[in-house]
């Protein structure tokens, strides 16, 4: 009766089972309070079975090993540390000795809090006792190391003992985190030289992080040794692969991987799915995307808010609002419950086709679905009215955030300076950098280059300058878009010489000079009538192997019939004037 309503989660009537036994006197045995203690770990009650283990005696049963192991074990499922250590010193006071169980428990308890040290002198603690820690000991503590980037010490405490796989794993995860290639590999080596086969796990962590780092052609051979060695791969390591390569554009290359992983047996799962979806939508390839979601409907694999929100994005980047709104229904329909991402790319579908006031309708509705807007939504939405040129609409979202909940972060401070700069709103511009210093909003280096190109472009430079001088000074190092910017103002007012210098700057440092650079400065030229320089320099950028635009081709054409006119005009005016003295010299 007990293990019935315990599987059905009625711990009420659990509980008065329990008392009618005490009633009766009917002991608890061991494997019972087991039983109910796996019970409220599932339903994440762990505390309550702990209240429950302190009537324990109550009920005539003998706190065991196994009922302290399996205790600490719930109270680690939730991360309850502070119970734990407690409930050891409990266990000791009965005088249940801990077993390699509890210790294991203990350590990835350590380990979980960040006591790694204290993990260690445990692991110490149990050799000593007569415990001699087994693989799990041991990877729980390599695992630990590893994730905080001690790595080396981790492989030294490996050397200790016969590394097992797991703890291989666990190693070359974290050379693979560090992305120190050489070191993974060379521990698969040492793998084979020591007859430890490498399994599925082992080399998806090597392929995933190879495919996270760009280097997808060698990843491609890591599957390829993992065929040769007999170790089959499973839908993580064909999924890291997908990933790879359609997060880099190569996206037939993604799908012929696909097709591979279908031929040998490997069903794609809803992650399979989403990495293949995401990629024909980064590709604007909507149309298989969809057929995609079909298929995947076919085989029974449900589709999550992720499939649904990485549709809805797609269809709004490519400003398909009935596209979208078709998902966005679909996705309804399916009882699949949007969540913050689903509603910010829908705000954003809405943007792209100015349709605010729907838009603002939506964050609403999110409100009162429970749902909180967060600051990618807003600033979503700021981006969208300031690109529509409704700023004043913007700074009203703006002001609005702190209702819900959101801080403005650097984001949307940068998509309204733009927007400010752009409807030549200074005192407005010149208020938010006073805000965001308020704020204490770290500038990165898209505030400083929106700021520096919109005074530039309002005829400000010489407080464009100031801010370049605040944006070195705050350690923002400037970049191709902040020398071309400059470079272009320079040329603008007629200081050609000094946007020489700057490009020389730009050649002595980390960057070079790019078409951008020359364009700006042939314009230059072109605008101050200078046409020798500038044919020069046009002559030089085809010398260094960049293709003049149309724009430079313009201006030096503009130029020179501009020239050619007025030489034109002076000629028309001496002739008329050599014409106008021959007829008074005829007539005298």
């Amino acid at each position: 009766m007990v293990q019935k309503l315990g599987k059905h989660g009625d711990l009420d009537g659990v509980q008065y089972l329990l008392q009618q036994m005490k009633l009766e006197g009917v002991n608890c045995s061991e494997e019972l309070f087991i039983d109910l203690i796996s019970y409220y770990k599932d339903m994440g009650l762990a505390e309550q079975a702990l209240k429950m283990f302190y009537r324990i005696r109550d009920l005539d049963c003998k706190p065991t090993v196994k009922i302290y192991n399996h205790l600490l074990d719930a109270l680690l499922a939730e991360n309850r540390f502070k119970m734990i250590n407690p409930l050891y010193s409990n266990m000791k006071k009965d005088g249940v000795e801990p077993n390699v169980f509890t210790y294991n428990v203990l350590l990835k308890a350590l380990c979980k809090n960040g006591h790694v040290d204290g993990a260690r002198k445990l692991l110490k603690e149990m050799s000593n006792k007569g415990c001699a820690p087994d693989d799990v000991s041991y990877t729980t503590i390599v695992s630990s190391l590893c994730k905080g980037g001690k790595v080396q010490e981790a492989k030294e405490i490996a050397e200790s003992f016969g590394a097992v796989v797991p703890v291989y794993n666990a190693l070359i995860s974290g050379y693979c985190r560090d992305c120190n290639f050489v070191e993974a590999f060379a521990l698969l080596n040492e793998m084979a030289e020591k007859s430890v086969d490498a399994n599925e796990i082992t080399y998806t962590i090597v392929i995933n992080a190879l495919c996270d780092a760009g280097m997808v052609e060698l990843s491609m051979a890591i599957l390829g040794k993992m065929f040769f060695r007999g170790c089959e791969p499973n839908i993580y390591t064909f999924s890291s692969l997908i990933k790879g390569f359609v997060s880099r554009g190569r996206l037939n290359e993604g799908c012929d991987v696909w097709n591979r992983m279908v031929r040998v047996g490997v069903m794609p799962n809803t992650v399979a799915y989403n990495t293949l979806i995401h990629g024909l939508c980064s590709n604007s390839s909507m149309a298989e995307a969809v057929a995609l979601l079909h298929e995947m409907e076919k085989r029974h694999r449900i589709p999550n808010v992720t499939t649904y929100s990485t549709l809805i994005d797609g269809f709004a980047k490519s400003k398909d609002l009935i596209g979208a709104s078709e998902i966005w229904n679909r996705m309804i329909r399916s009882g699949c419950q949007p969540n913050v991402v689903a509603y910010t790319c829908m705000v954003d579908a809405l943007c792209r086709v100015e349709m605010f006031d729907q838009a603002q309708d939506l964050i609403e509705c999110m409100m009162q679905e429970k749902c909180t807007p967060n600051t990618l939504t807003f600033d979503t939405f700021i981006t969208g009215l300031c690109h529509g040129g409704r700023v004043d609409w913007a700074l009203k979202v703006f002001t609005s955030m702190g209702r819900y909940g959101c801080l403005p972060d650097t984001t949307t401070f940068n998509e309204l300076l733009d927007g400010l700069f752009k409807s030549n709103c200074l005192e407005e511009a010149f208020g938010l950098f006073r805000e965001m210093e308020k704020l204490e909003i770290k500038w990165n280096l898209t505030t400083c280059n929106t700021t520096i190109h919109g005074l530039c472009q309002l005829g400000r430079f010489k407080e464009a300058l100031v801010v370049v001088g605040r944006m070195l000074r705050k350690g923002n190092k400037p970049d191709k878009i902040t020398f071309n910017t400059l470079i272009n103002a320079y040329c603008q007012h007629g200081d050609i010489n000094r946007a020489i210098q700057l490009m020389d700057v730009m050649k002595a440092g980390e960057w070079r000079p790019d078409l951008v650079s020359y364009t700006c400065l042939v314009c230059g030229y072109c605008k101050w009538n200078d046409t020798d320089n500038a044919t020069v320099l046009l002559q030089r950028v085809m010398d260094e192997g960049f293709a003049p635009n149309i724009a430079s081709w313009e201006d030096l054409v503009r130029t020179l019939f501009s020239k050619y006119d007025i030489f034109y005009q002076e000629s028309i005016n001496k002739l008329d004037m050599v014409a106008g003295l021959s007829h008074r010299s005829s007539v005298h």
